[in-house]
Formats: C-alpha cells, sequence, structure tokens
C-alpha cells in the first residue's frame, strides 16, 4: 500500500440552483466550490457519528439555548 496521498477526481451533476447556491457560499466564504464540498462531507461525518451514538445535532445561541434541531439527515 502507498504511503503517499493520492487526489481523486470526482464529476458531480447539479441542478443549476444548487449550482448557484454553491457558488453564493463560496464567494461569500472567499473559498472555492471544492472547499465547500470538503466542509459538507466533514460536517456530514458529525452528523452521522452523532447519530449511531444515539445523539442528537443542534444550533444553540449565545446563552446554549437550543434555536434549532437538525433532524432527517
Amino acid at each position: 500500500m502507498s504511503t503517499t496521498k493520492e487526489t481523486v477526481r470526482l464529476s458531480l451533476s447539479l441542478s443549476p440552483e444548487l449550482n448557484d447556491r454553491l457558488e453564493q457560499l463560496a464567494a461569500s466564504g472567499h473559498t472555492t466550490k471544492t472547499e465547500i464540498l470538503r466542509k459538507a462531507i466533514a460536517l456530514y461525518d458529525v452528523v452521522a457519528e452523532a447519530k449511531t451514538e444515539k445523539k442528537r445535532l443542534g444550533i444553540l445561541d449565545q446563552d446554549k439555548r437550543l434555536l434549532t434541531e437538525i433532524v432527517g439527515i
């Protein structure tokens, strides 16, 4: 097995609306669409692990009050 990490290229089909949103997110974050997708996968990984551990995912305010619970992922 090789110890060097090789980049894997993927082909992705998106609706025009989803591509527009991805471009907006990248522009507003001063980053790339690729980086947005990498972060989305990392976040999904957190959600999947939490679900496995019977935990819940939510958005809290600065006083640690639950504002939104993320469900259905």
